[in-house]
């Protein structure tokens, strides 16, 4: 990681404004509201598109690295196998929301750990990840305990 100032404004606030749709979800769920169940389903959906994302990043960081290994990139496609893994419970009609909101979340939580091991990312944009991390990690965490008074 380098001290390289490499964000925007915009780019901070924009992703800022990524935890917004999780607030959401968890403000239904929370309030009871008709689409309480619904919105477990989208923050579920969010979180796991987020966490695909990151992969993506990781996966692109590696590419313009020119130094990364076949390992960098098995890492890089495991948040989407593991988000499709976790979404199989409630597809299947097993125990679901829960245990795989609370996974996500989790997750989600300590993905920086990784971006600090490829050391591929800006110090600017690692705080970012870190404090974007928490919030939805912790708002996905919060959506899973929430999801247990619905179910």
């Amino acid at each position: 990681m380098d001290g390289t100032n490499t964000l925007t404004p915009a780019a901070r606030w924009l992703g800022y404004a990524g935890l917004l749709p999780q607030i959401f979800c968890l403000a239904l769920v929370l309030t009871g509201h008709e689409y309480a169940y619904d919105a477990l389903a989208g923050g579920f959906a969010y979180a796991a598109a987020i966490f695909s994302f990151l992969g993506g990043v990781w996966w692109g960081q590696a590419i313009a690295s020119g130094r990364a290994g076949a390992g960098v990139y098995l890492v890089a496609v495991m948040p989407s196998l593991l988000a499709v893994a976790l979404f199989l419970p409630w597809t299947f009609g097993w125990e679901w929301p829960a245990p795989a909101l609370l996974y996500l979340g989790a997750l989600i939580l300590l993905s920086p750990l990784v971006d600090r091991a490829l050391g591929y990312a800006a110090r600017d944009f690692f705080m970012l990840r870190v404090q974007l991390s928490v919030g939805l990690g912790l708002l996905t965490i919060a959506l899973g305990f929430a999801s247990v008074r619905l179910v």
